[in-house]
């Protein structure tokens, strides 16, 4: 009888595996509610991944109890995502990850913030890093490895946290107009945040950096567009593009896939007060997996179509477009897409990622964070090396 229960246990979490590799939280936590319950039928209807949760409409306090069985169930299977960070990292000799909370007039917001232990007040670089839904600092930072790549490459990286009494799934307002302006909401919220941490340690503002995974990979973008000033180069994961939603239902739209009018110089309501990187061009790397059930994968075209169309605005043999396109796989992971933009000067200006296979998670991050995909692309590698090329000097 205990063989028994013991086998259709580990059916159902081997399922749970597969669905959680996939993307599919939700309905991995579910199968792990019945099997704990005595009920292994892997047939019943589960309820899909819900765009709510990234909205904001979803049941966080609810969720939690099961995040934690899941975390003790699922921990010791390979290359699975729980959901959920099983502990901090220790830190490198040196190194600290500090917690502190940034106001202005704006509004407040926590963040940590990680100090190579190479940092001795020198003009290091800034990676601003924006997490997803249901997500924090430390679960991001575990997740992506950030973290580990500038202990070795040197630069430190801002985590600003949202918070569940603004949004109470604790994802980027990205959808709401007030949020989408450069004087006003959680724009001037990061910026500002961002500024401070540049001046006190000092750091390099020519090379400053935004990206984000899902509601956050929506924010960076939102960040470069308002910002364009103060960030040399974006990020964006598995997000959508700046001004593609007004509200909730049209944020669900959006994330269905459902085109509509984005943002631009003349969107008063959306872009009241922005700089438009349709005057700074803002060099952009895109990740986004063909089989995303929450973010419809069109989204990445269209992020990089945003950012592309900034290239060509201008007159002159500056503004020329090279684009070029590569197929890769890695080694027993994924297969990809790789197109990239480049300049009459065959720089870079805008990479996408189309990750064959892959759901909403970001690529070729660690299981010990939640939305991870092991299977890569390394994205926080490509991301960092990406960004390095880039500086403010060179956009002037």
């Amino acid at each position: 009888m205990n063989r028994s229960i013991n086998e259709t246990l580990m059916a159902n979490l081997k399922e749970a595996t597969r669905l959680t590799q996939a993307g599919q939280l939700q309905e991995a936590t579910a199968i792990i509610q019945r099997a704990l319950h005595g009920t292994s039928n892997l047939n019943k209807v589960v309820k899909p991944v819900s765009a709510e949760r990234m909205a904001g409409q979803g049941t966080p306090d609810r969720a939690k109890p099961v995040g934690d069985l899941l975390r003790g169930k699922l921990s010791g299977l390979n290359g699975l995502s729980t959901g959920l960070a099983s502990s901090v990292e220790a830190l490198p000799e040196g190194a600290t990850f500090n917690s502190d909370t940034f106001t202005n007039q704006t509004g407040s917001r926590d963040y940590k913030l990680y100090i190579p232990s190479g940092y001795h007040g020198q003009s290091l670089p800034l990676v601003v890093m924006l997490h997803g839904c249901t997500q924090n600092p430390d679960d991001f930072a575990a997740g992506t490895g950030m973290n580990t790549l500038a202990e070795s490459q040197l630069c430190l990286v801002l985590y600003p946290a949202q918070t569940a009494f603004v949004n109470h799934s604790k994802c980027w307002n990205w959808f709401k107009p007030s949020d989408q302006q450069r004087e006003n909401g959680e724009p001037a919220i990061l910026a500002g945040m961002t500024r401070q941490i540049v001046d006190e340690y000092k750091l390099d503002e020519q090379r400053v950096y935004v990206a984000g995974l899902s509601a956050g990979g929506a924010m960076a973008t939102t960040l470069a567009m308002t910002h364009p000033d103060l960030y040399a180069a974006v990020g964006v994961h598995s997000g959508l593009p700046h001004g593609a939603a007004h509200s909730i239902p049209s944020a669900l739209a959006a994330m269905r896939g459902d085109a509509a009018p984005l943002a631009s110089r003349n969107n008063k309501r959306a872009g009241a007060g922005a700089m438009s990187s349709m005057d700074q061009k803002i060099p952009a790397i895109i990740f986004h997996g063909d089989r995303d059930t929450t973010v419809h994968p069109g989204n990445g075209d269209r992020v990089a179509a945003q950012y592309s169309s900034s290239i060509g605005s201008g007159s002159g043999p500056k503004n020329a477009i090279d684009i070029k396109s590569e197929q890769g796989k890695v080694p027993n992971g994924h297969a990809y897409t790789r197109t990239t933009h480049h300049d009459a000067n065959g720089k870079a200006i805008v990479e996408q990622w189309s990750i064959h296979g892959a759901g909403h998670a970001w690529a070729g991050g660690a299981p010990q964070g939640s939305y991870t995909d092991p299977k890569g692309p390394d994205a926080t590698g490509e991301m960092l090396r990406f960004f390095l090329t880039h500086s403010k000097v060179e956009q002037r």
